[in-house]
């Protein structure tokens, strides 16, 4: 069935859930399991940022990214399976086609991923990466909703 299971995580309750059921899948298929982190440097280079470090600022982005990456990697060692980490970085690039070419250069049969089930407005401002990468991955997506 699925042997490499690439999971893009951040720090959100979906994407626990998501490592979760990807955890299920790797257990039941002895499959591969990658987790990526995608952190956007460019998000403190423009509208006021001329005030702030921004390379202390990316700095911490590439902390916390790393941080989100090694507490589900000690997760999933502690639950039995051995995951493979990789932090991912973009300067205001589109993190879907990222995700997506991370998976392909990984050569991923399954990406299984959060989404914050955003509607309306929220939906509208914000976006989706979850849709992003459903629109236009070759592969098949699992997506797992918040509660």
């Amino acid at each position: 069935m699925y042997q490499r299971i690439l999971v893009p995580i951040d720090d959100s309750e979906t994407s626990h859930r998501a490592l979760k059921e990807a955890t299920r899948f790797v257990q039941d298929q002895k499959a591969a399991i990658r987790l990526v982190s995608v952190i956007d440097l460019a998000q403190f280079s423009w509208g006021g940022a001329e005030f702030l470090d921004t390379s202390d600022l990316q700095t911490s982005l590439r902390a916390a990214g790393k941080q989100t990456l090694e507490k589900a990697q000690a997760q999933m060692q502690a639950d039995g399976v051995e995951a493979e980490i990789c932090l991912l970085e973009t300067w205001g690039g589109r993190i879907p086609q990222l995700i997506i070419d991370e998976a392909q250069r990984w050569q991923a049969d399954l990406i299984a991923m959060g989404t914050h089930g955003w509607t309306g407005l929220d939906h509208l401002i914000l976006g989706s990466v979850a849709e992003g990468v459903v629109r236009i991955a070759p592969m098949p997506v699992l997506l797992i909703r918040a509660q």
